[in-house]
């Protein structure tokens, strides 16, 4: 490793992209140096917002080294905050042929459905990713039973099931591990952007909400909230901590304080780690703490649709939300996940969410000051209660 990569690599580490971006322009100032050095070039480009400017350094590294499929992975994910949906789903296609992503592909020995139609044939639809990422794509199940013209059979993932069952759109479900039915075709849930063409002009493409909460639950936490002042604003802080980019795009409950001005009702739906910090509420927030009576995504869901709000950074609730056509307002890094896209205060993917991006990286503070704004119009005065400090939810 050259004294300048290993510089670079020491300033990227620390954030400093700009003093990154700086060196390394002028080591590569003749037009001609190491790959390695290109890409750190394009990454602390891209850190710093400009995330176009970044897309045709990564586009000349794919077209000298396609087999390199880190680099096609890292084109992917340009091509698909920009909006480039096209080639951004062909590339994302090889994010199970990396080293750290080869352990958990599905290695399935029946060909990969291409979005032609396949009447008479059975095909299998299969979850693969985190939570977030089913609850997202779980949309496109019914369009491709309706292009392929086949039998389908879903195979998801035992926490979701009973959320799948009721929404409808295919012949069988199956659960991951089984033994699936016989089939002849199979698709990744997140491959089926690429194989039908996802546009984003396409989007939300399916009927508003997809999902639905169970009647039983959804009973009992109406029971369980009726009693507290609205507005009811559920709240997520943290995402999984193993999450690459957990770092970023998590923060801490005392970072939400100012929020407590607002008078709203705060129930905490925090899972992981952090979700015992809501028993030491920052001052002055009504915070009911739910997370402990949480069992599963169906207590989720219906918490969500009792709900009048969802606070949340980018985490699996987010997305349950979303499908379920509840309002979220979503706080986001200052370089998003890929599926917000860019410079945007909304998202095709959800009509109901509201994205809060922070203006620099690290800026925390100045997303929590432009929701606390935003409460305050979406609540008129003395519409909220007035009950301070952490509470049991009633029973």
């Amino acid at each position: 490793m050259s004294q300048v990569e290993l510089e670079a690599r020491n300033l990227i580490a620390q954030d400093r992209l700009a003093e990154a971006e700086a060196l390394l322009r002028q080591a590569l100032a003749s037009g001609s140096g190491a790959a390695s050095l290109w890409r750190m070039l394009g990454a602390a480009i891209r850190g710093q917002g400009r995330v176009a400017e970044a897309r045709p350094i990564q586009e000349l590294l794919v077209d000298a080294m396609p087999g390199d499929l880190s680099m096609r992975f890292d084109l992917a994910e340009t091509l698909l905050v920009l909006g480039e949906f096209e080639r951004g789903w062909r590339e994302y296609h090889y994010r199970y042929q990396m080293p750290h992503t080869t352990r958990i592909e599905r290695k399935v020995q029946k060909p990969r459905w291409d979005g032609r139609p396949i009447p008479g044939k059975t095909l299998l639809i299969h979850d693969e990713q985190g939570y977030g990422d089913t609850f997202q794509f779980m949309r496109m199940v019914p369009w491709a039973k309706a292009r392929s013209g086949a039998r389908v059979v879903l195979e998801i993932n035992h926490e979701m099931h009973s959320l799948a069952a009721r929404m409808g759109g295919f012949d069988a479900i199956t659960l991951r591990g089984q033994l699936p039915p016989t089939f002849d075709e199979h698709c990744e849930m997140m491959s089926l952007p690429m194989a039908m063409g996802l546009k984003l002009e396409d989007l939300p493409g399916s009927p508003m909400p997809y999902l639905t909460a169970d009647p039983e639950r959804l009973a009992l936490w109406r029971d369980r909230l009726k009693d507290l002042p609205r507005p009811l604003v559920c709240l997520v802080w943290a995402g999984r901590p193993t999450h690459l980019n957990d770092a970023r795009r998590s923060m801490s409950l005392p970072m939400l304080a100012p929020l407590a001005s607002s008078g709203a009702t705060f129930l905490s739906i925090q899972k992981g780690p952090t979700e015992g910090l809501a028993t030491e509420p920052p001052e002055g927030m009504t915070l009911v703490n739910l997370s402990p009576e949480i069992r599963d995504f169906e207590d989720t869901a219906a918490i969500l649709t009792v709900a009048d709000l969802l606070i949340s950074v980018d985490s699996s609730p987010v997305h349950l939300a979303g499908a379920l056509g509840r309002p979220v307002w979503v706080m986001l890094p200052f370089i998003p996940d890929w599926r917000w896209l860019m410079h945007r205060e909304d998202t095709p993917w959800y009509p109901a969410h509201r994205l809060f991006r922070q203006a620099s990286p690290g800026d925390w503070d100045g997303v929590v000051r432009k929701m606390v704004q935003a409460l305050a119009e979406r609540s008129p005065p003395g519409k909220t209660g007035q009950r301070r400090g952490s509470v049991k939810p009633p029973r």
